[in-house]
């Protein structure tokens, strides 16, 4: 069985489009990653009794990449073992998921990446379908 798949992602939410001979099906994943705080200069580790001590900043960088890290997984997971994966998105998530796919071994399987406004999910899976000719 063919499977294609194409793959709609940002940091809130990804859509899932999965091309098989029996048809398409579409499915959503939501993120647990809230919006990123960025805090102003000056918020360095500090040194207490020779170690250094991670700062409020650090902790909240590590639990985002955590919880991005976890995100990619899962839309990993639905994507499984496509033949074509066709990446759409907004913004750095496409890139991100891109190369978590090529640290997987499934580089060769992208067909494309693309950079593309919101779209509703229609308009996703007639993308994923006009690219996979199906």
């Amino acid at each position: 069985m063919t499977r294609k798949v194409g793959v709609w992602i940002d940091h809130r939410k990804a859509v899932v489009v999965i091309l098989t001979d029996q048809g398409q099906e579409i499915q959503q994943i939501q993120s647990s990653v809230g919006k990123r705080v960025r805090f102003a200069a000056g918020g360095h580790a500090r040194t207490i009794h020779g170690r250094q001590e991670s700062t409020e900043e650090d902790r909240r960088d590590r639990d985002y990449i955590e919880h991005l890290n976890r995100y990619y997984h899962e839309v990993i997971a639905c994507i499984g073992d496509a033949e074509g994966i066709l990446i759409l998105g907004p913004g750095e998530a496409k890139g991100e998921l891109q190369k978590h796919l090529e640290s997987r071994g499934v580089g060769s399987h992208i067909v494309g990446v693309e950079t593309v406004d919101k779209m509703t999910d229609r308009q996703i899976a007639a993308r994923v379908r006009e690219q996979f000719g199906s």
